[in-house]
């Protein structure tokens, strides 16, 4: 009688396992995780972006990570690819244990980070993009950027076989809370709207800075949930990503937003938002 594995179609020992087999985030994505960009060379917003992690970190009870470490090693890994603009991600996970719901708390945690390229996103923030709805089925805490994406994949796949290129979450209520993978916000008049931050949104990078922007050209902010039926009448549109901040939105779940082109305040805020770039 032996513990055995299978890896696609070999047949190993158990004990034989390397431990990325085992690792937590495997089987139950028992980790959390930061994609920083950078812009001509410069990573932007890293203390902001730390802060978050190490509060989804503190959040999950993995409370080893010296987050000064994490620092050194981001800044490492840009140096050495010598990317100007590029895509940090990275995550932390509780550790490699044999399959198990509890784990035990002298698990050594594992660090993993990529570095890879950005394409540019002029010619999508000058047409727009097309999103569509689908219901948000993500757990309670969404303020902890988590491993378990599993809802966010499927609501973007929706979103990619319809044609669109993001999907917009509308909780059990009706509302409105954010993208799969971005920030939502709506121009009313001189007012943007965007949904309040609670528990299942994430606390977005990118969203603080654009209702910075915001601010800066006096418009006016409204941190309230909005249904898909009022924002078919905003008079625009957009989402806000790291990896491209802010995109404009010209089509709505099949419906053209306004004329079908970026809307001005959503320009006038893309302008501003490249001061805190530079």
């Amino acid at each position: 009688m032996q513990q055995i594995a299978m890896i696609n179609d070999r047949i190993l020992p158990y004990e034989a396992l390397e431990p990325v087999y085992l690792d937590r985030a495997f089987y139950f994505g028992d980790g959390v995780y930061e994609v920083i960009r950078s812009y001509n060379g410069k990573i932007f917003a890293l203390d902001e972006h730390l802060n978050r992690f190490s509060n989804s970190l503190i959040a999950i009870g993995i409370n080893s990570i010296d987050i000064e470490d994490i620092r050194t090693r981001v800044k490492q890994a840009y140096d050495e690819a010598l990317m100007p603009n590029a895509r940090i991600y990275f995550h932390i996970t509780r550790g490699s244990a044999p399959r198990n719901h509890s784990y035990s708390d002298d698990l050594k945690p594992n660090f993993f980070l990529t570095v890879t390229e950005l394409q540019d996103s002029k010619q999508v923030k000058k047409s727009g993009i097309a999103v569509s709805t689908f219901p948000d089925w993500r757990w309670k805490r969404c303020d902890i950027k988590s491993l378990n994406l599993l809802a966010n994949v499927l609501a973007k796949q929706d979103a990619v076989s319809k044609g669109c290129d993001e999907a917009i979450l509308v909780d059990e209520n009706g509302f409105i809370t954010e993208g799969s993978s971005s920030a939502f916000f709506a121009v009313f008049d001189n007012r943007l709207q965007t949904a309040p931050l609670v528990s299942n949104i994430l606390p977005s990078i990118t969203r603080k800075y654009v209702i910075k922007a915001a601010e800066n050209i006096n418009m006016t902010v409204t941190e309230e949930s909005l249904t898909p039926e009022k924002a078919k009448s905003a008079d625009e549109l957009f989402i806000a990503v790291t990896t491209k901040d802010i995109v404009p939105v010209v089509r709505f779940d099949g419906n053209v937003v306004k004329d079908g082109k970026p809307g001005r305040y959503t320009e006038k805020l893309m302008e501003e938002f490249k001061h805190f770039i530079n």
